[in-house]
C-alpha cells in the first residue's frame, strides 16, 4: 500500500511544481509605480513627463525614436532620404500600419500631425522643434516629404520627441483621456488618482512585447512607495523617490536598483522678467548662494552629479562650468549690496511634488536665508505647476528637473516661463540648427552653455540621477533614462 501511495503522491507534487514553473513562466503582466500622474495622456500638448513615461513608444509613436542608449533609430518611418541641400527629407513609411481603432496610419496622418504641430495656435509644449518646418507634401500614401527652412541637424533627433508621435484626426478629439495610437499597446483605463492600465495591441505592425498588460499605479509620497515595494504590491518604481531607502533594496535579494542617467538638468529657475530677478546680479547672487553639493546629500542622499549649466555631463559635448558659479556666501552678499539689496529681500519659491523639488527646496531656501533673502514656500500640486509656473509664469523662484534630451535650446524661447530673452543666444541657436558638421557643433554647443552660464539665467543644481528599484524576475528596463519612457516593449519576466 505504501508505494503505490508514494507515488501518487509524488505524481501530485511533480504535477504540482510543473504548474506552478508554468504559471511562473507565463506570467505576463506588470504593476509599475510612478510619483507623479498624468495630466492628461496627449504628449502633444503638455510639458508633463509623466504623459510620456506612460505613453512613449507603448501607445504613440513617431517617425523615430529613442532606444535606451541614447540612439535614435527608425520608428513608423522605414527609411529615409535627405537632399544634398539638407533641406528635404523623404521618409517612407511602414507598411500596414494601422491606429489603434483600426483605421490606417499613412502620410496623410503625418501631414496632419505635423501641420497640427506648427500651427499658429499650436499647444504643442516644444513648439520650437518643429518650427523649420516649411512645408509637408504627401507624396502617396507611404511616401511623406518635409521641408525645412534651413538645414538642421538635429531634425532627426527633434522627430523622436514624444512632443512628435503620430496622431489621427480621426481620434484627435478624445486624445487627453482616450489616447489612440499606433503603438504595441493600446489604452484600456484610467481610474484618476490610481492608475493607468494598457494591454497588448495584437494588431500592430512590429514584433508582439512579452508582456500583455500593464498598470502604471501612481504613488507620489516616499514613504508609501517604499512600502508598496516591498510588499511588492508594485513589481517595478520607475525614478524610485526614497533614495536613503536603496541600500534595503540593494541588500535584499527579491529586488534589483538600478542606477543611471538622465536627461534631467535639475535647476533653480528665476523669473528673468520679475524684479528684482531681472538683474544679472542678483542671479548670479542666487548661483553663489547655492551650496550644490550639500543639496545632493540632503535631498539626493549622493545621487546626482552637479552641473554649472544647463547641459548633460554624459553628453561629450558637455563643459564643465560648475567653477563659475561657486559657493561663495560671502560673494552673494556683495552682490547683493551692490544691486540694493544690502538688507536682502523677501520672494517665493513654487515646489512641485518630486522629491527633488520638495526636499531639495527645504535646502535651497535655507542657503538662500543665509545671504539675506528669504523665500517663503509654495508647495503646489503637479497640475498646478504646469498652469501657474510654466504657462502662467506667475512665480518667482521654482525648482524642477527638464528631462527632455538636449534641450539648451529652451533659452532661445523668450516667452518660455523663465522668460530669457537674449538675441545673441537665439542667433546663437539659430546657427547650430543650421550646422551639421559635429565638431564645429560641439564647439557651438561649448559656446552656448558659457553663455546661459555667464548670464546666470538660472541657478544649475545637479544632473538627476534614474534610481530604479524592481523585483528581481523584471529584465529589459531602460537603465538611464535618454527621454522620458517607460518602453514596455522592452520588458519580460525571466523564465
Amino acid at each position: 500500500m505504501t508505494k503505490p501511495f508514494f507515488r501518487t503522491f509524488a505524481g501530485a507534487m511533480a504535477l504540482g511544481v510543473g504548474l506552478l514553473a508554468s504559471q511562473a513562466m507565463a506570467r505576463s503582466d506588470i504593476t509599475i509605480a510612478m510619483q507623479l500622474e498624468p495630466p492628461h495622456l496627449d504628449p502633444t500638448s503638455a510639458a508633463a513627463q509623466a504623459i510620456d513615461s506612460v505613453v512613449y513608444t507603448n501607445v504613440f509613436e513617431g517617425l523615430t525614436r529613442f532606444m535606451g542608449d541614447g540612439s535614435v533609430v527608425p520608428g513608423l518611418a522605414d527609411s529615409w532620404e535627405i537632399s544634398e541641400d539638407g533641406k528635404v527629407y523623404t521618409f517612407t513609411l511602414h507598411d500596414g500600419v494601422t491606429f489603434h481603432d483600426g483605421t490606417t496610419m499613412d502620410a496623410e496622418d503625418v501631414k496632419f500631425s505635423l501641420d497640427r504641430a506648427t500651427a499658429e495656435d499650436s499647444a504643442n509644449a516644444q513648439k520650437a522643434l518643429f518650427a523649420g518646418i516649411e512645408g509637408v507634401e504627401v507624396v502617396d500614401p507611404l511616401t511623406v516629404r518635409i521641408t525645412l527652412a534651413e538645414p538642421n541637424g538635429s531634425f532627426l533627433f527633434n522627430l523622436a520627441w514624444g512632443d512628435a508621435v503620430i496622431v489621427a484626426p480621426e481620434s484627435i478629439e478624445g486624445i487627453k483621456t482616450n489616447p489612440v495610437g499606433t503603438g504595441a499597446y493600446k489604452f484600456a483605463e484610467w481610474v484618476q488618482g490610481d492608475r493607468i492600465t494598457l494591454e497588448r495591441n495584437p494588431d500592430y505592425w512590429g514584433d508582439q512585447p512579452a508582456l500583455e498588460k500593464a498598470t502604471f499605479k501612481f504613488i507620489s509620497d516616499p514613504t508609501a512607495a517604499f512600502a508598496a515595494m516591498m510588499a511588492e504590491d508594485v513589481d517595478v518604481f520607475d525614478n524610485f523617490p526614497a533614495p536613503e531607502n536603496l541600500p534595503q533594496f540593494e541588500a535584499d535579494p527579491r529586488f534589483q536598483v538600478l542606477v543611471g542617467s538622465t536627461e534631467g538638468e535639475t535647476i533653480l529657475a528665476t523669473n528673468n522678467k520679475k524684479p528684482p530677478f531681472d538683474d544679472v546680479r542678483v542671479r548670479q547672487a542666487l548661483a553663489h548662494a547655492i551650496d550644490r553639493q550639500a543639496i545632493i546629500d540632503g535631498a539626493m542622499f549622493g545621487y546626482g552629479t552637479p552641473i554649472g549649466t544647463h547641459f548633460a555631463p554624459h553628453n561629450p559635448a558637455y563643459v564643465d562650468l560648475t567653477g563659475n558659479s561657486a559657493h561663495d556666501p560671502d560673494k552673494a552678499r556683495a552682490l547683493l549690496a551692490e544691486a540694493g539689496f544690502a538688507d536682502g529681500f523677501e520672494t517665493t519659491l513654487h515646489l512641485p511634488p518630486p522629491s527633488y523639488a520638495r526636499r531639495g527646496g527645504e535646502i535651497v531656501a535655507a542657503q538662500l536665508a543665509e545671504v539675506g533673502i528669504k523665500a517663503e514656500i509654495i508647495n503646489v500640486e503637479w497640475a498646478q505647476w504646469l498652469e501657474t509656473v510654466f504657462k502662467g509664469k506667475d512665480f518667482a523662484l521654482t525648482i524642477v528637473s527638464h528631462t527632455e534630451p538636449m534641450d539648451i535650446g529652451i533659452y532661445a524661447r523668450p516667452d518660455y516661463y523663465f522668460q530669457y530673452d537674449n538675441p545673441d543666444f537665439q542667433a546663437l541657436m539659430a546657427t547650430l540648427n543650421a550646422t551639421t558638421d559635429p565638431d564645429e557643433r560641439t564647439r557651438l554647443m561649448g559656446e552656448a552653455q558659457r553663455m546661459i552660464a555667464e548670464d546666470y539665467v538660472n541657478a544649475y543644481l545637479f544632473q538627476l540621477a534614474k534610481l530604479g528599484v524592481a523585483t528581481a524576475g523584471v529584465q529589459g528596463l531602460w537603465e538611464n533614462a535618454p527621454t522620458a519612457a517607460i518602453d514596455l516593449t522592452a520588458i519580460s519576466w525571466a523564465e
